[in-house]
């Protein structure tokens, strides 16, 4: 499956109501496993983005669609980012290179 990258910011309303973030977190997870994903890992952060979540998803489709969801409850902002592996980045360079001879 598909490797993704969540970044969050909180909202305004998001941090007005931090007493209720770790319910808002695990309801996102399961979001996600009803979207047929997996979450490998969620983190609070300190810098620009409050949390980050790793995750495993079935397609990017069902990763926008839960990016749209979070961000729909007006909570959190955030970017998702589409992760390769670095054997997978190896590869694609090969199929470059090939198709570049």
């Amino acid at each position: 499956m598909p490797t993704y990258i969540t970044l969050m910011k909180l909202t305004d309303q998001g941090a007005k109501d931090i007493k209720n973030a770790p319910n808002r977190v695990r309801s996102a997870v399961k979001l996600w496993e009803k979207l047929g994903g997996k979450t490998l890992g969620v983190y609070l952060t300190m810098g620009d983005y409050g949390y980050i979540s790793i995750s495993e998803g079935p397609n990017n489709e069902a990763a926008i669609s839960f990016s749209l969801t979070l961000t729909s409850r007006e909570n959190v902002q955030t970017t998702t980012l589409r992760a390769f592996t670095a054997e997978a980045f190896t590869e694609m360079v090969k199929k470059l290179l090939s198709r570049v001879a």
